[in-house]
């Protein structure tokens, strides 16, 4: 019997550490970790455009051809910043019946990628594979756990969990970014905007949302911090509604579903 492990892809390998080092050269003064912790917080600081094979070996104090012992190319430097920038998930388990499981990890992904906002720029090219990026997709799915669902309908309702969250991310930081640097765009111009622009009748829907000052601003808040907390906060209860009724779609499923799962899933 043959008890040799499958050989892993080279990006997977990569981001588990497991790819030969090359052995070319000097021998290496820096490691994957290096370049990896100095790319993040150019990125932090500067956003990810800043990021360069040149700015980070400047940040290490060292020459771009260095780099590319460790990695063949920007892309890998990418992959790899994809998986740090999620840090590692609480050590705490997961409390309350399942819905709460869900929630909070929805809500521990969503506050870890704002952390760094940059991330959502990063292309999703492919399933999971990174260390930390598995140690999420661990946790979510520990949230289903005691649930006498099978391991397909689990992950069905984790994926199904993640364009909301990815949502969310470009939603809140993007939008709140935008609001703070001109609040009115938000405000009294938007809805003025609107009065004069939608016609009732080419738009008869918008024009009743519009007539029931749906878009009308609450009041000006009074500081620029307060600003920034008041577009978080309503970016953050649209992501709570959606998410309660995605959860609300579960629930229903999961009670009615038979005792073989459909083809089509949820």
């Amino acid at each position: 019997m043959d008890d040799q492990q499958p050989e892993l892809p080279d990006d997977v390998a990569l981001l588990w550490g497991r790819r030969p080092e090359s052995r070319r050269g000097r021998k290496p003064s820096l490691t994957l970790a290096d370049l990896t912790e100095a790319a993040v917080r150019l990125a932090d600081a500067e956003g990810l455009a800043a990021v360069s094979m040149a700015r980070v070996a400047a940040e290490l104090d060292a020459s771009p051809m260095a780099l590319y012992r460790y990695v063949a190319s920007k892309d890998e430097l990418l992959l790899l910043m994809s998986d740090a920038a999620l840090e590692e998930p609480p050590a705490t388990p997961l409390a309350g019946e399942w819905r709460e499981r869900v929630a909070a990890w929805a809500r521990e992904v969503l506050a870890a990628i704002r952390r760094h906002p940059w991330y959502r720029d990063i292309p999703i090219s492919g399933p999971p594979a990174g260390p930390r990026n598995l140690a999420w997709l661990d946790r979510g799915l520990s949230a289903f756990a005691g649930l006498d669902i099978d391991e397909e309908d689990k992950v069905l309702v984790y994926l199904g969990v993640l364009p909301l969250i990815h949502g969310q991310v470009r939603l809140s930081i993007d939008l709140a970014a935008g609001f703070a640097e001109d609040p009115a765009a938000f405000g009294e111009r938007y809805a003025t905007a609107l009065e004069v622009l939608v016609d009732p009748a080419r738009m008869p829907h918008l024009a009743r949302a519009v007539a029931a000052g749906v878009f009308a601003p609450g009041g000006q808040p009074d500081t620029e911090a307060d600003a920034d907390a008041d577009a978080y906060d309503g970016f953050q209860a649209e992501f709570e509604f959606a998410l309660g009724c995605y959860l609300d779609g579960v629930e229903r499923y999961l009670a009615q579903r038979p005792a073989t799962r459909p083809e089509s899933g949820c």
